[in-house]
């Protein structure tokens, strides 16, 4: 993992070289110490070598809504994103000015919405984070996003009734492990490297958020899902009954078909090298990887592939 870790470099395309291009071609990924920054790096490592005319490289970035910016506007060629983020972006909503040029190569994997704490904190549910300092995540991620809406879901105003932080998931571990913050909010991969090792040096309980899931698919859409963390995934910690939200990889609809179905055919034909480097990618799945949330589009040339190239 250290040596593909080490293939991420802040990176994007010239105005002169368009995504699709000839020349080097981007991943959008993550934060520090989340699942998205290793996949893509992962990634970005296969496509250099089945692309030989098109090296890649992974950005470090805050995640889903700055990745999908970053596509839209031709800086990025590829993004990690969550679906709910997607919807948005396809729709003009939210942190959307605009209906933004986006289609998707597949779906991924689940991001899994967790709530940490510590164990002896007191806190027990979203409502006792009353008053308390809490991280929501990087500004325009996707963390970010689900946090504000869970906030809304459990009738707490995020900006009047605690103190909120802006952090990354490895940044949030290690301010409630030195106590500058009382909770964060993660949307990522089970298990997350940060979380991993902060379950190991503290003792920590994920809050259960499931009863909010009506109230964010009634008013949201179907992006969000039932989930549950198991017994025992992290250290010490039981099971949490919580909500997943697809991930999406997603491009600029101006791609050729013909990358877009080289890039797709690359994730799947490299699924066993690809699960050494981060375990979320055990999951891939043409046949799931071809259903994404409507009013999200696949991209044609992944179209092809799943018709065509997965045999």
């Amino acid at each position: 993992m250290a040596v593909v870790a080490s293939a991420i470099t802040v990176a994007a395309c010239s105005p002169n070289d368009p995504p699709g291009g000839e020349g080097r071609l981007s991943i959008a990924t993550g934060g520090s110490g989340g699942v998205y920054q290793v996949y893509g790096a992962g990634l970005a490592e296969v496509m250099s070598e089945d692309l030989p005319d098109s090296p890649t490289t992974a950005e470090t970035t805050s995640a889903s809504v700055d990745n999908l910016l970053l596509v839209a506007n031709g800086d990025s060629d590829v993004a990690f994103t969550l679906a709910d983020t997607a919807i948005d972006a396809v729709n003009g909503d939210e942190s959307f000015d605009r209906k933004e040029p986006l289609l998707a190569l597949g779906t991924l994997y689940p991001n899994i919405t967790q709530v940490v704490v510590k164990a002896d904190s007191g806190i027990k549910s979203i409502t006792d984070l009353k008053g308390k300092t809490v991280s929501v995540g990087s500004p325009n991620s996707g963390t970010e996003v689900i946090a504000l809406r869970l906030f809304e879901a459990a009738g707490l105003d995020p900006d009047e009734d605690l103190s909120k932080r802006g952090l990354g998931v490895g940044e949030s571990a290690q301010a409630i492990r030195d106590g500058s913050i009382d909770a964060f909010f993660w949307s990522g991969g089970v298990p997350t490297a940060a979380v991993v090792d902060l379950a190991t040096t503290d003792k920590i309980r994920i809050l259960p958020v499931d009863e909010y899931l009506p109230a964010l698919r009634k008013r949201y859409g179907e992006a969000y899902q039932e989930a549950e963390i198991e017994d025992g995934a992290y250290t010490g910690v039981g099971a949490s009954k919580t909500i997943g939200v697809p991930n999406l990889l997603m491009v600029n609809k101006g791609m050729s078909d013909d990358l877009a179905f080289e890039i797709t055919k690359a994730l799947y034909d490299n699924k066993d090298r690809l699960t050494e480097i981060v375990p979320a990618a055990k999951g891939l799945d043409p046949k799931k990887g071809q259903k994404v949330v409507e009013p999200v589009q696949l991209h044609p040339g992944a179209r092809r592939y799943y018709a065509e190239g997965s045999g």
